[in-house]
């Protein structure tokens, strides 16, 4: 599929490829050229040009950043971070491989191993950008740490059946800015001083349109990219071409292709130039595109985090998921129960006062009869199911999904809420995971396995050890992008 095929929709139109002989002799020459100026572009920049390359950093919008930016500022890090040593969390790298290799989809144990084994050093590298983070640990269950707080679980480490598998740790760093509010900002201006202080030439409004191809474009080597900024258009040589230019989000068409969970019913989170131009720009020279159909969907129901101790049932009244588990689990599941539809049963005693708005409140019952004849559940199922839950709690048992003790507790203060987590109902947001398959230095593959010569692709447009909503750890898209950016920049440079 090329633009030349008119009938295909706009969004589905992969880029004609540009012959070599399409670059002439004053066609200007780049070592690596770097499309997408978020957190993996950006790193993938600087390590290029530390080896001694003479880069380019093409951007497409005004400023660096990209979704990047947008995020909360959590790198999934670990194996004994300077963090982890400091609040007395022991872990190790066997423990973190081994954990990501349980609870990820389909693990490719050599990413696995490489990121666990050079976490601490990537950690490190991180702070060596100029800033910090904080050797403090919030103990809580929250979507992202309140406060400046550094460590924080933020995966399901301590949900069964990985807690029985592997010792939990703690391994959701943040950068040293309160609560959710575009924390990563702190880090994509450092990682821009330093790019420009390593005289990586930087263009932004500018955006890569195709790629250049010296052979075949099924087997040929990509030798460079033709540009456009605004009403300009052009062409640059490259050694290397590292794409890092986001996921396909705000790509309705893809969407509707690869990933029709993320439909209208959700709110999709991504920047505007998340239109998976950089997916497609792999496939003009076959590249193979893993795990497309796999969004991260959410609508976290805490904090306050006393409500993972409530009971969350479906449209029948039976539990499907282990409430504790980390709040893209409980999303992943709430998405394949009948229609959608789910509920969270909370007590008195342990709703709380503060309320996390993305999920609302639809009602309040004196009785569970009352409740279970309110929301039109078959007669007798919901009275089943919170007596089993009530008496099993107050045992600190949980034999049907192993809520891990700490979440336990008889919900038989009434009335009762009930809110509602149903799909269409509670504000579910979410973006895309997959993209093109790599190898651990960030080489496209092809279908066949082969690498394209010339050719990487790292962050939200790459598959790496991100796969599913499952088994999604916050921290783990900020974390491989500058981890495998870094290792793609490395390697582009040769």
């Amino acid at each position: 599929m090329t633009s030349a095929d008119s009938n295909l929709p706009a969004g589905l139109v992969i880029p004609d490829v540009l012959p070599a002989s399409a670059l002439d002799a004053d066609t200007e020459a780049f070592d690596v050229v770097v499309v997408g100026f978020g957190i993996a572009g950006g790193c993938a920049a600087l390590e290029a040009a530390r080896a001694g390359a003479r880069v380019l950093l093409l951007e497409r919008a005004a400023v660096h950043g990209g979704t990047s930016s947008m995020s909360g500022g959590h790198f999934y890090l670990g194996g004994g971070t300077a963090v982890q040593q400091a609040t007395g969390h022991e872990d190790s790298v066997e423990a973190m491989v081994d954990y990501l290799m349980a609870s990820t989809k389909d693990p490719d144990e050599e990413k696995i191993r490489a990121y666990c084994e050079g976490s601490v050093a990537h950690f490190d590298w991180l702070e060596d950008l100029g800033f910090e983070f904080e050797r403090s640990y919030f103990p809580g269950k929250a979507v992202i740490q309140p406060g400046t707080e550094g460590l924080m679980f933020t995966g399901n480490e301590k949900v069964w059946p990985y807690r029985e598998k592997v010792a939990p740790a703690p391994r959701g760093h943040k950068v040293p800015v309160p609560g959710d509010t575009e924390g990563t900002r702190i880090v994509m201006d450092l990682l821009r001083e330093h790019v420009e202080k390593e005289g990586v030439e930087v263009r932004y409004e500018t955006g890569a349109t195709n790629l250049v191809v010296d052979g075949d474009p099924d087997t040929g080597r990509v030798v460079g990219l033709a540009w456009k900024s605004f009403d300009r258009t052009g062409l640059v040589r490259a050694g290397s071409v590292v794409v890092a230019a986001g996921g396909f989000v705000m790509n309705a068409d893809m969407v509707a292709r690869y990933t029709p969970a993320l439909g209208s019913k959700l709110f999709t989170l991504g920047s505007t130039y998340d239109d998976g131009l950089g997916i497609r720009l792999g496939e003009s020279v076959g590249a193979a595109l893993e795990h497309m159909d796999e969004p991260f969907i959410t609508a976290p129901f805490y904090p306050p985090s006393s409500r993972c101790k409530g009971i969350i049932v479906n449209r029948d009244g039976e539990r499907f998921v282990a409430e504790d588990s980390y709040h893209a689990r409980t999303s992943y599941h709430v998405m394949k129960q009948p229609d959608a539809v789910a509920y969270l049963i909370v007590d008195s005693e342990h709703l709380g006062e503060d309320h996390m708005p993305l999920v609302p409140l639809k009602d309040g019952f004196e009785t569970i009869e009352e409740m279970e004849a309110g929301l039109g559940m078959p007669a007798g199922a919901l009275v089943r199911t919170v007596t089993r839950y009530n008496e099993n709690a107050a045992r600190g048992e949980d034999p049907d999904f192993h809520k891990h003790p700490d979440w336990l507790a008889p919900q038989t203060a009434g009335p009762w809420a009930v809110l509602d987590l149903s799909l269409g109902v509670a504000l579910y947001a979410g973006f895309t995971i997959g993209g093109m398959a790599t190898t651990v230095d960030g080489q496209v593959r092809r279908t066949d396995g082969s690498v394209v010569p010339g050719l990487y692709a790292a962050g939200a447009c790459a598959s790496n050890i991100a796969q599913d909503g499952n088994g999604y750890c916050s921290g783990t898209q900020l974390g491989e992008g500058s981890f495998f950016g870094r290792r793609a920049g490395r390697h582009a440079a040769g």
